[in-house]
């Protein structure tokens, strides 16, 4: 009986450091990949026609606004008003008739400043990936600048490399304290999925008709 517990331990540990040591991995790799090609400044950052939103729900569960969302609002205007972009995409996820991200973004960013006909919607990035391939199939994007969180951009611009778009990020402010919380741990779950959807070449849930930003 205690031969088989500590086989089955030692089995445990052993999957356990696998598993590890493929987070630590992928986490290095999305990050080393992005290395010079995310700015906090404007004033650094080259100019792309093309600023990339990536989509956040404006509240959080417990009625707060979420403050991923409201610092992304700031970068992207701070961004446009520095004249680094000419058009925005925003591209989050429009699943439910009672959820619209991309639409709730539009509304901010136009309230903030930002002229209507500079705005397009992608209503079909419900993660990363489908907004990065999205970008590229179906808005003609070849060069886009990302502007979210830069734990966010990093992944975007890993994915955006890797299908042939050259990419860079704009850093919002943290909306919370990263390093602290939840979101740093699940963020490393995320950059494993991501370089297996790059592995498998996964594809976006939709694709659909074409869109000329001009």
């Amino acid at each position: 009986m205690k031969f088989r517990i500590k086989k089955t331990l030692k089995t445990i540990l052993f999957l356990g450091s696998i598993v590890l040591s493929i987070l630590a991995f992928t986490n290095w790799l999305v990050k080393r990949n992005a290395e010079g090609l995310i700015y906090d400044n404007p004033k650094n950052i080259p100019f792309n026609k093309v600023g990339l939103v990536l989509g956040a729900g404006k509240y959080t569960k417990s009625g707060h606004v979420n403050t991923y969302y409201k610092y992304r609002i700031d970068a992207v205007v701070e961004l446009y008003n520095s004249g680094k972009i000419q058009f925005i995409l925003i591209s989050g996820d429009n699943s439910k008739k009672t959820y619209d991200e991309p639409t709730t973004f539009k509304t901010d960013l136009i309230a903030k400043g930002i002229p209507a006909d500079k705005i397009y919607l992608d209503y079909a990035g419900f993660r990363t990936l489908d907004s990065v391939i999205r970008a590229k199939e179906i808005f003609g994007l070849d060069s886009i600048t990302f502007v979210s969180q830069k734990f966010h951009n990093e992944r975007a611009i890993y994915l955006a490399n890797n299908y042939d778009i050259h990419a860079i990020g704009y850093n919002a402010k943290d909306g919370y304290n990263y390093s602290k919380s939840s979101t740093r741990y699940r963020e490393y779950l995320a950059r494993t999925k991501a370089t297996i959807d790059v592995l498998f070449n996964v594809d976006p849930k939709f694709l659909g008709d074409k869109i000329e930003i001009k």
